[in-house]
């Protein structure tokens, strides 16, 4: 179980594909703009609708954007919507958590809360929960990528920061397919080294003249990725939409219901010695799942003060329900009317299981688990953005003028409760032991005294957000500048209480009340230049904020008698877009200046830090006939600039690699074709003070379609084709990490109608 490590060779060999690819670019002849459209790869004339305040062209944007259709997400081979943000140049996005869970940033700003604190996560425009860094509750949680999806869209940086809420880092945006397009597609995927099976449908077409509609989903069942020796895959998704044309306009309904288990992938027992880590001798870090038969179930206190059984093998367990409404009226001397508007039931529940040591450096016959049970008691939200552009013409050019409002209540009322357990020292089939190894079911420590009794508590918290935004953009020619700013005012009310073991339930006396208001300004000014049609440079300057929200419950009353803590970013940023014959390539240097603050509840501590990071990302796609080699690279030079830790002043970020790349590769040989899509990284620290380094590794997933005839197609998928061993996450003290999962492989038969 050796890592493959990230040595000259790969980086060499994506070098090197690197300059040949530029080199044939160079050495294209011109063609004409018809053929060239053909093949831009890139899409540089794809209308941006993401972070934006008008709709135009990627080409004639000042944002850094990437799009992914539908063929190209399947071709990743991802298994989830986080894995497949890993093809994206500039996001990092550590997808190891299985379903959800994930941990998701851009350009060197810190991982240093779960989730995606500085990047949202959108369907079809609005975020799909205000905060996407809840412990337990992150927002990919909430999100399916299945045939619904269109397209992708990813801004980073930029816009960001003013036409969206918490997404100073980014937007990612998964657009739903409306039925402009008739048809659709049915199929059935099984798992070949695994028990997997999972059938996608969806179809979308017309209902009459003006009226068009798509409905989609999937249903799956499985024991997932892992050997667990029972189903931990149970559950599905169906979405659905009706769009009515009118003659200024359009009106679209839509309506969502998730109810999905799929398996907690946490980190397991690892040693760490001279820097580096090592494996255990029976826990395979890419393969260990510690949910057995022996462990099924497990009694926590509830949010309303009784016990609870729950049943370990829910592992991530959420349900949400949704209805949306979305339109845009022409209104007549140019101007514009934009509304969108979701409401959403959102809970579920977290199980996992937690290394609290790693047993004595491998010699004990266990290891102490913490089980993370941590019901999402209450995550619904309801979003509205609503807008009005006018458009007009001047002596500078033309100007389009944007007037917003987002409003937001978001409530995040969850449960912790964390019994501990003995575990065996194995991966497969671990078995509960007490302390002397005898067999027992129960905890060896309540979760009324797990860590000095600090992980028991309730709460029930209500966010409540109103932010007005401006927008004006002037088109002089060639020449495009924006300018927006965003004013974030939130709310927050509601309770924490904790537990007591005298009791054996809440403690009223341990309640503490929630009461706060928050503000803040943000701006971005970019501009764009197109000095042809292939060629565009842009600039653009922007300062933006993160709210926090579960992150603030541990420490200062929150009571409005003392400020409240923001989580802060400015950037700079300048970029190339040019294409020329079947290359396309879109390149920006960026510097980010990041402060904020955090709390991990597994070490139990808060930081106070302050970061810094430049780099340059590139993103290619070079197309010469049945051959195409899309690609990207991040370099990026991070740094802890300051912290209430001095020792970890002029220290790399946690996690955070010198270059990450990607390479996807295919070929098209009549009916068969051949990809794989490469992801790479370099070395980094797994610990802000630099003493424990996670190896560069790269991932590789392959995949072979056949097309048995013009609607029928087979494709056979591996992911991690080399069964790389990869580490993304180390505990600061380096007992426990978490690797990318081992290899698996499909075989799908789907139909397209």
């Amino acid at each position: 179980m050796h890592a493959h490590p990230f040595t000259a060779r790969p980086l060499a060999a994506a070098v090197s594909l690197a300059l040949m690819t530029l080199s044939t670019a160079w050495a294209q002849t011109t063609v004409s703009p018809a053929a060239d459209a053909d093949k831009d790869g890139m899409k540089f004339d794809q209308i941006v609708v993401t972070g934006t305040s008008t709709a135009k062209s990627k080409m004639k944007q000042s944002v850094s954007v990437s799009t992914l259709d539908a063929e190209q997400m399947e071709k990743t081979g991802a298994g989830s919507a986080a894995e497949l943000l890993r093809s994206v140049p500039g996001v990092r996005s550590e997808s190891s958590g299985g379903e959800g869970n994930a941990n998701i940033t851009v350009r060197g700003v810190p991982l240093s809360a779960g989730g995606s604190r500085y990047v949202q996560l959108q369907e079809d425009g609005l975020p799909l929960v205000l905060f996407g860094d809840v412990s337990f509750g992150t927002a990919d949680q909430f999100l399916r990528a299945d045939f619904n999806v269109d397209r992708l869209e990813v801004i980073r940086g930029g816009s960001a920061s003013t036409l969206a809420t918490n997404s100073p880092g980014g937007i990612v945006n998964f657009i739903s397919k409306t039925g402009a397009e008739a048809g659709g597609s049915a199929a059935l995927t099984a798992g070949l080294q695994q028990r997997q099976t999972r059938l996608d449908v969806d179809y979308g077409g017309s209902l009459g003249p003006r009226t068009t509609f798509h409905i989609g989903g999937f249903q799956r069942t499985g024991e997932g990725v892992r050997p667990a020796g029972f189903t931990t895959e149970n559950g599905g998704q169906i979405r659905a939409n009706i769009t009515q044309q009118l003659d200024n306009g359009y009106i679209r309904f839509s309506v969502k219901s998730l109810d999905d288990r799929t398996p907690t992938l946490l980190p397991v027992p690892v040693t760490v010695s001279n820097g580096q880590i090592n494996a255990i001798n029976g826990i395979d870090p890419r393969t260990a799942f510690f949910i057995t038969p022996s462990l099924q179930n497990d009694r926590s206190l509830n949010h309303d003060g009784g016990f609870t059984n729950s049943n370990t093998r829910d592992g991530l367990h959420i349900q949400s329900n949704a209805f949306g409404f979305e339109g845009q009226l022409k209104l007549g001397e140019g101007w514009t009317l934009d509304e969108k508007f979701r409401k959403s039931s959102n809970s579920g529940r977290f199980i996992g299981l937690f290394p609290a040591d790693n047993g004595n450096n491998g010699k004990n016959a266990f290891f102490t688990a913490t089980l993370f049970n941590s019901t999402l008691d209450d995550f619904g939200n309801t979003f509205n953005d609503i807008k009005v552009s006018k458009a007009f013409d001047s002596g500078l050019g033309k100007i389009t003028a944007v007037g917003g409002v987002f409003t937001g209540v978001q409530t995040i009322a969850q449960t912790w409760f964390w019994n501990q357990y003995n575990m065996s020292m194995t991966g497969t089939n671990a078995q509960v032991v007490n302390a002397v190894g005898a067999p027992s079911s129960a905890p060896v420590t309540s979760g009324f005294d797990t860590w000095g009794g600090c992980c028991s508590r309730t709460w029930d918290v209500q966010y409540t957000h109103t932010a007005p935004y401006l927008a004006l953009t002037v088109d002089a020619g060639a020449l495009s500048v924006d300018a927006s700013v965003r004013s974030d005012q939130q709310k927050a009310s509601g309770y924490t209480l904790a537990a007591s073991a005298a009791m054996q339930g809440w403690d009223p006396a341990s309640q503490k009340k929630v009461q706060y208001d928050v503000q803040h300004s943000s701006y971005s000014v970019g501009a764009n230049y197109t000095i042809n049609r292939d060629l565009s440079v842009f600039a653009r300057s922007s300062d933006g904020v993160s709210f926090s929200a579960d992150r603030l419950l541990y420490g200062n009353p929150l009571d409005g008698s003392v400020p409240i803590a923001l989580n802060q970013i400015q950037q700079q940023e300048a970029g190339m877009k040019w294409r020329s014959g079947g290359f396309s390539i879109f390149s920006t240097l960026f510097s980010a200046r990041t402060t904020e603050s955090n709390y991990e509840a597994t070490t139990q501590k808060f930081t106070a830090n302050k970061y810094s990071s430049n780099g340059l990302e590139l993103e290619a796609i070079w197309n010469a006939g049945d051959f195409r080699l899309a690609g990207g690279a991040t370099w990026t030079n991070a740094k802890i600039t300051d912290s209430n830790d001095a020792s970890t002043v002029g220290k790399k970020p946690r996690r955070q690699a010198d270059f990450v790349f990607q390479l996807a590769p295919s070929i098209s040989l009549d009916a068969l074709e051949l990809g794989a899509a490469l992801v790479g990284t370099g070395d980094s620290f797994g610990d802000d003070a630099n003493t424990i380094t996670m190896a560069g590794f790269t991932t590789v997933n392959a995949f072979t379609n056949y097309r048995i005839n013009a609607k029928t197609q087979v494709s056979f998928r591996v992911n991690n084709l080399f069964n790389t061993l990869g580490y993304t996450e180390i505990e600061g003290d380096g007992h426990a990490a978490r690797a990318v999962n081992g290899r698996s492989a499909s075989v799908q038969l789907k139909y397209t109608f």
